[in-house]
């Protein structure tokens, strides 16, 4: 049984949010993200759970990811190099596409009232 439209709206709301970090407004839309998922930490909504939880972990593994690891890249790497500003640029742009699709994913799953688990960066607890 899929749950009502008005149950669903936290989940697309959490889905959401998770995009406009990643592609507009990054930190804000973060914040308000951790908001969201701290009013909604009790809901009994099984759906508004899953998909705050994997937003809220996603985001921070994500950027983690797309910080962390170009730094290495740029410290271990020589920046005179083009070989260094290609490997650096390709992942960033790889990674964050990643991302980007699997949040497109993750809001169509919560449209139609589906959970949702990241692939390697979601939590498998909701």
């Amino acid at each position: 049984m899929n749950p009502l439209p008005e149950q669903r709206t936290h989940a697309v709301q959490a889905e959401a949010l998770y995009l406009l970090n990643l592609l507009i407004a990054p930190g804000v839309a973060f914040l308000v993200l951790l908001w969201l998922a701290y009013q909604q930490r009790a809901s009994t909504n099984s759906l508004t759970r899953c998909h705050l939880r994997q937003t809220v972990s996603a985001a921070i593994k994500g950027g983690l990811l797309l910080t962390i690891v170009p730094a290495l890249i740029a410290l271990m790497g020589d920046l005179d190099q083009p070989a260094t500003w290609t490997v650096l640029v390709l992942y960033v742009l790889c990674g964050h596409a990643t991302l980007v699709l699997l949040g497109v994913l993750g809001l169509s799953r919560a449209i139609a009232s589906q959970t949702f688990v990241y692939p390697l960066i979601g939590s498998r607890k909701w």
